[in-house]
């Protein structure tokens, strides 16, 4: 269950991703934060569609930690990115931060061959049915940022720099009487939200969540507890795109309220290339 609540966390990176060339918003400060993520809401499907277009690397750097704080065990993988006839792809390319063995990429190399080709395979059918259920399942994911701008009361702090450019900064307190609709949705009365938006391109440059109280999932089988913090950080890809750069998170959980674990996990993006969805994978799992 815990990929879960991490998927549901990034996902309130889209919530900042906004449209310039929307109406102006009113002149009060409480109502423009507010008017920001409502928009941003309805409008956060965009960078995950024009996304598809590319493909990148990510590097998933997983810590467990003793009671201490110290590192006991640490885990990297390198991972690129794409989209295989209609859907992603993930292919391991390094762990460790270091190339992987000869064996190791043709195995890799092997597995992508022979999933490229159960792809082609597929009666049209077939290929719908796999196809929308990975969109269901994305979508789902989605659902709670529609939630979003009824679950938090919304502040505008002012100005600041991030990357270099100018930003709006949002805080969110959770709004007392939201009742959620969708399962994800159930954490935001237990978090705390600052958010940075980029003011020339009006996308979601920054958002730091604090939980405020635990946060159970899968009746139970894990809680978080309060003071787990995320960060995540986007980056401007095109004009009208902005992708993830970065997500962090440190958190204190129990599984099955009786084995504690300290975890932090770091995802970084990069390497943001535009392609036809799944070219560069079809060219690879094409070579004899």
């Amino acid at each position: 269950m815990m990929p879960r609540a991490v998927t549901c966390v990034f996902l309130l990176a889209a919530a900042a991703n906004l449209r310039a060339a929307d109406p102006p918003i009113p002149n009060s400060p409480t109502n423009d934060a507010r008017e920001i993520v409502r928009r941003a809401a309805e409008h956060n499907q965009q960078n995950s569609n024009n996304g598809r277009n590319y493909t990148y690397l990510q590097r998933q750097d997983t810590r467990e930690l003793d009671h201490s704080g110290q590192v006991k065990s640490r885990k990297v993988e390198t991972w690129q990115i794409t989209y295989l006839d209609g859907s992603p792809y993930r292919r391991l390319v390094a762990r460790n931060d270091q190339p992987l063995s000869a064996d190791e990429q043709k195995a890799e190399e092997e597995k992508l061959r022979w999933n490229a080709e159960q792809r082609r395979m597929e009666t049209s059918d077939e290929r719908a049915h796999r196809v929308a259920e990975w969109q269901r399942r994305a979508d789902r994911q989605r659902d709670p940022i529609k939630e979003v701008p009824d679950a938090f009361d919304f502040t505008l702090l002012g100005e600041e720099q991030v990357a270099g450019r100018a930003v709006y900064r949002i805080e969110a307190n959770p709004k007392p009487g939201f009742k959620p609709k969708s399962q994800f949705a159930a954490i935001f009365p237990k978090v705390k939200l600052h958010l940075w938006v980029d003011k020339a391109d009006c996308q979601g440059a920054r958002i730091e969540m604090e939980v405020l109280d635990s946060i159970s999932f899968g009746g139970f089988v894990v809680r978080l507890t309060k003071g787990t913090r995320l960060l995540i950080e986007q980056t401007r890809v095109a004009d009208d795109l902005w992708m993830p750069k970065r997500f962090s998170l440190n958190a204190a959980a129990r599984i099955l309220l009786i084995k504690g674990f300290n975890r932090e996990m770091d995802f970084t993006f990069s390497d943001y290339k535009k392609s036809t969805p799944g070219s560069e994978v079809v060219a690879l799992a094409a070579k004899p």
